[in-house]
């Protein structure tokens, strides 16, 4: 009998975007239970070490229940015992400069949270300067494409997908131009934007619930507007 699979989620969390990603990529049957950050219901506090999404919900044989949490531990748990599509290199050490780039791109998320809520412009600038800086690192790493590791799509791919689905809104605001000079990195987030997986990662509504974030938190990136 297969394993039945929940993700406990948030509508925005890049952090479940890569999880669910790698479900989509490997076709394995999950439920998807989204909550509030804002308003933590107790029985997530209680199975959530961190108090953070994704969780990944495990059942086992005989009824019992794992809990899952980390966003990259879910993606190298679902690699290791999970049907379907390889998400990442066989070469030991291809594979461990994947898991690097992987930690790249959470570094990239950690600067994306202040150019996205921040209100002053001087942090916003300062916080742009950032992720261009990490982008052109990017670009150097990146070969003809059109996923990171060439034709094969990998747990690189799903990390850095939420990353640049952010400037598909981001940029219909007011067009950061991060991408203008690096052709690699725009040519990647393209191919991204269109994978089935990727697409699937987020509800619809997306554009509408991050549009409502940055309003909620007045974000400076909202004055740019034209």
């Amino acid at each position: 009998m297969p394993q039945v699979l929940t993700l406990v989620s948030h509508l925005l969390c890049p952090y479940v975007q890569r999880a669910a990603i790698a479900l989509h990529e490997k076709n394995v049957p999950f439920e998807r239970v989204v909550i509030d950050l804002a308003n933590k219901p107790q029985w997530f506090l209680d199975i959530s070490p961190l108090g953070k999404v994704p969780l990944l919900k495990v059942q086992q044989p005989g009824g019992t229940e794992a809990v899952l949490f980390e966003s990259n531990v879910i993606c190298e748990y679902l690699e290791e015992t999970q049907p379907g599509a390889r998400l990442h290199p066989e070469d030991p050490l291809a594979r461990a400069q994947h898991r690097a780039w992987m930690e790249f791109g959470s570094a990239i998320l950690a600067d994306l949270w202040g150019y996205e809520t921040t209100q002053d412009a001087a942090v916003f600038a300062q916080k742009r300067e950032a992720l261009a800086a990490k982008f052109a690192r990017v670009e150097a790493a990146l070969g003809q494409g059109p996923y990171f590791a060439g034709e094969t799509f990998s747990l690189v791919d799903a990390v850095f997908a939420p990353v640049f689905r952010y400037f598909e809104v981001f940029d219909a605001i007011s067009d950061s131009h991060l991408f203008d000079a690096l052709p690699k990195v725009n040519a990647w987030r393209h191919a991204l934007s269109a994978r089935p997986s990727v697409r699937a990662a987020v509800v619809p509504e997306y554009p509408q619930h991050l549009m409502d974030f940055l309003k909620k938190h007045q974000a400076h990136l909202l004055t740019l507007a034209a």
